[in-house]
């Protein structure tokens, strides 16, 4: 693991969001935001295509990723135009895809940009619990070992709350 270099001369604070169409993503984009916006420095969106189960047939496969890609793309899109009418215009973003597992490929983000300080996660709204990456993060294996901070923020509050928060 790369030692983290947020504060140095020459680097940037980022603050890593994975993005997908769940709805407490807006929490952990605003909140993030919010966060930039007051201490300067960039949101990295990051969307991670999973291996689909048939990926033995390569046209498949191909056709998979160029969807995928093309929907990570539209919520890229989707998500800085959010942030604009929130009022987050001036925060930066940068997009990155990944192909393989969620939560290796985090983990793998975070490794290869030193500049990654913090991953803002959303609790989900869901009853049945926080959502599965939240929960793997928080109890599993790379809970206490996890190479940055990790801020949960709970899906269910309003953009108000949020700038009031961060």
């Amino acid at each position: 693991m790369k030692p983290r270099r947020s504060f140095e001369e020459g680097h940037r604070r980022k603050f890593l969001i994975v993005v997908d169409e769940s709805q407490e993503v807006e929490s952990a984009l605003y909140y993030a935001a919010s966060r930039m916006q007051r201490s300067s420095g960039s949101i990295v969106m990051l969307y991670v295509i999973e291996p689909g189960e048939l990926q033995y047939w390569s046209g498949v496969k191909q056709v998979q990723l160029e969807e995928e890609t093309t929907k990570a793309k539209a919520l890229f899109r989707l998500f800085r135009r959010k942030l604009s009418q929130a009022g987050f215009e001036t925060v930066e973003t940068e997009d990155v895809i990944r192909e393989g597992r969620l939560a290796e490929e985090v983990v793998k983000a975070i490794a290869e940009d030193e500049d990654i300080a913090v991953l803002v996660l959303a609790a989900s709204l869901d009853a049945q619990g926080p959502g599965p990456l939240v929960a793997s993060l928080a109890a599993g294996r790379a809970a206490g070992g996890f190479p940055v901070p990790v801020t949960v923020v709970p899906g269910q509050l309003s953009l108000a709350d949020i700038k009031a928060l961060a």
